[in-house]
Order: C-alpha cells, then sequence, then structure tokens
C-alpha cells in the first residue's frame, strides 16, 4: 500500500470512481466501428498525461502475474479519467483467454502468446479481425523457498528440474550441497508446491526448465502442470502463501509476490561469473535479448531463458495484454485504447520496477504504443 501512495502523484485525481449507472463494455464482436461509443463515450479530455476516452465500466481478466500492476495502473487511470472504470480480474492466464474468446471482456492479460488455434477461434469473437499480443511488462520469475537457516541459496535449472519432478526430495540432498558448500542445510523434506490453475507463470517456468535442462525435464512447456507429485495452490498469491507459512517449501512466482511476503529467493547458477539474483534489473537484461516474433500487428516475443550473460535472471516472462486488433464494438473501443495507451506509456512503465517488475525496452514500448493506436 505505500507503493500505491507513493504513486498518487503521478497522476491528477480528477473525482472519485463512477459507482453507479456504469456501462458493461466487452470485448468484439461488431463490424460497427463507426462513430463515437454510446454514453458519451466518443468525448475525450486529457488528465495529466493520460488522455481519457470513453465511458462506462471497462471488463477484463488473467493473468495473475500482473496483478500487482494491474492494481496500481487501474487505481491511477481511474483517478485521472473518472468516467470509466476498468475491472481487471486476475483469474488466471488460461481462464483470461478463455473469457476474451467467449466475448466476455475487453481484453485479456496473458504471460504466454496466444496459439495458432487460440487466434483462429479468436476471429470468430472479432469480426473482420483477430487477437493479437501487445507485451505490456516482464519480470522475474523467483523461485521462494522456505528453509529455516539459510538464508543464501544457490540452484541451476538441473536441480530445479528434479526438485520439480520429485527426484531431489530432501534439502541437504548431495546436489544441492553442492552448490552450497558454506550453507547448514537440513533434513528436511522439500514441499514443492506448482500452480492448480492454468497459468502462463508455470508455462515460462517450464520453458526455462526445458531449455536449460533438457535431460532432466522431460515434459512440454505447457500452461497446465504435468510433472509427477508436489502439491498445488491456486494463483501466484496461493504458491506464494504456501511457501511463506510451509517449512521445506519451494515454488515459482513473480518477484513481487515474493517481496510483498518478505520470502527468501533463489540465485540462480546459469554458468555466468557469479550467481544471478531475481531482481527486476536483472530480468531487464535478460529481457532485453527478446525477439519480436510476431507477424502485423502481433508483437509477440521470444524470451532467451539460456542467456549465460553476467547479471542476466534467464526465468522470465512477459505479460501480454491480448486485444482484436479490429472488429472490436464501437462502445469498447474508445476506452481500451485509452487505458491500454496509458499502461504502455512512460508514465505506466515508470510505475513498474518499484513494484518488482521490469519495463519493456524503450523500443518494444513504442511499437506497442504505435499498435494501440491503429485497434479499431
Amino acid at each position: 500500500m505505500k507503493l500505491q501512495r507513493k504513486n498518487r502523484l503521478r497522476t491528477v485525481a480528477l473525482g472519485a470512481i463512477a459507482v453507479s449507472g456504469a456501462l458493461v463494455l466487452t470485448a468484439c464482436g461488431s463490424d460497427d466501428n463507426g462513430g463515437g461509443a454510446s454514453g458519451g463515450s466518443g468525448s475525450t479530455k486529457a488528465a495529466g498525461n493520460i488522455k481519457c476516452e470513453g465511458k462506462g465500466q471497462l471488463l477484463a481478466s488473467g493473468s495473475s502475474a500482473q496483478k500487482n500492476a494491474m492494481d496500481l495502473w487501474v487505481k491511477n487511470f481511474s483517478q485521472a479519467c473518472k468516467d470509466i472504470q476498468v475491472n481487471y480480474k486476475a483469474t488466471g492466464s488460461g481462464a483470461g483467454i478463455q473469457e476474451f474468446l467467449q466475448g466476455k471482456t475487453a481484453f485479456a492479460g496473458s504471460d504466454s502468446a496466444l496459439k495458432p488455434e487460440e487466434v483462429a477461434k479468436s476471429k470468430d469473437v472479432v469480426k473482420g479481425g483477430q487477437g493479437i499480443n501487445l507485451p505490456m511488462l516482464g519480470g522475474p520469475i523467483a523461485i521462494g523457498y522456505h528453509v529455516p537457516g539459510v538464508d543464501n541459496l544457490v540452484l541451476d535449472a538441473d536441480t530445479l528440474a528434479k526438485i520439480f519432478d520429485s527426484k531431489i526430495e530432501k534439502w541437504n540432498d548431495e546436489a544441492i550441497k553442492k552448490l552450497n558448500p558454506d550453507a547448514k542445510l537440513p533434513d528436511l523434506k522439500i514441499q514443492a508446491f506448482h500452480r492448480s490453475d492454468e497459468s502462463g507463470t508455470t508455462d515460462n517456468f517450464t520453458k526455462y526448465l526445458k531449455a536449460a535442462a533438457d535431460k532432466s525435464w522431460p515434459y512440454e512447456p505447457a500452461k497446465a502442470w504435468k510433472a509427477k507429485g508436489g502439491q498445488s495452490a491456486d494463483g501466484s498469491a496461493g504458491v506464494s502463501s504456501q511457501v511463506k507459512q510451509t517449512a521445506g517449501a519451494i515454488s515459482y512466482f513473480e518477484l513481487s509476490y515474493a517481496t510483498a511476503n518478505s520470502i527468501k529467493t533463489v540465485k540462480l547458477n546459469t554458468g555466468a561469473s557469479a550467481p544471478v539474483e531475481a531482481t527486476s534489473d536483472n530480468a531487464s537484461k535478460a529481457i532485453s535479448e527478446a525477439k519480436i516474433v510476431g507477424t502485423g500487428k502481433d508483437l509477440a516475443l521470444k524470451l532467451n531463458y539460456t542467456t549465460k550473460a553476467d547479471g542476466a535472471y534467464p526465468i522470465t516472462l512477459v505479460t501480454y495484454e491480448i486485444a482484436g486488433d479490429k472488429g472490436n464494438k464501437a462502445e469498447t473501443l474508445p476506452a481500451t485504447k485509452s487505458f491500454l495507451t496509458y499502461i504502455a506509456s512512460e508514465d505506466g512503465q515508470s510505475v513498474l520496477k518499484e513494484l518488482g517488475y521490469a519495463p519493456l525496452p524503450a523500443e518494444i514500448a513504442k511499437k506497442v504504443r504505435e499498435t494501440v493506436a491503429t485497434l479499431s
């Protein structure tokens, strides 16, 4: 909450959020994009550096990884644009994409780019267009742990793969000892927690394991957990809570959850000159190696999970906002573009580092803003 109070100065408060008479806006489905939206959503006014267009309630759902960022974005935007209510539900990437493909939301948050079959399905909802991936924030997927008496823990990809596949079951296993010769590792059972919901965080974490420890991780990356054993909890909040309260626990979640819960995080032995800590700056170094692989207006990125660059933390994710490139409902479009433009702006990106996220590389953020401006 302190961070949110700090950032109130970043926007100009123009009044309280309207709570009655909200016009519910959903995503796509109409080819009629002419004229202003109903309820006066064609009106435009500037609030600080935020251009407010649209009116009513803007519905969105998806990634829990971006929840802490989205909470602050929504707060700042709503203070500036009092006629728009943004309602974002952190249901997980898989559920968010499904709601978008059902036409229930204006956009979805996902920690993985749309699959080809999801793009094809989006054409049934976004008439005359398709769903596209708009990268909006990056960040490290921290490996949080709760091992009494151990304040500094180093692991590598191979050891992590074996821990999360139940092949290493005790904290004083020889493989962990080898990486931590000075630590007093207890004879304690490892409690490995994974996500129970379909999650882009799981998808990115398993992409890292597959890329960096292929011999020890036989499973294909996916939003749904495939490895054997372990325990599960719902959402990033659920797995981080389990780590905080369970001796011997380990799990994966966004750095902001580790910071908020005072959870210790693993340093990675990547083959660089020194183990790499999960920080926003270190994640940015890895994300800077990302390449745009999407075509047309799609800005899907390919991350380098096997980087050995000094100070580059490779277990990263990029969260996308999934929106229609064209064919959006007229009443949805102005507010959607206004909000997405703000969060991709310098002001929107500048708050991320304080929350444990990595802002987009400037050139990618610029392309996102240019693409949002063309949504129709």
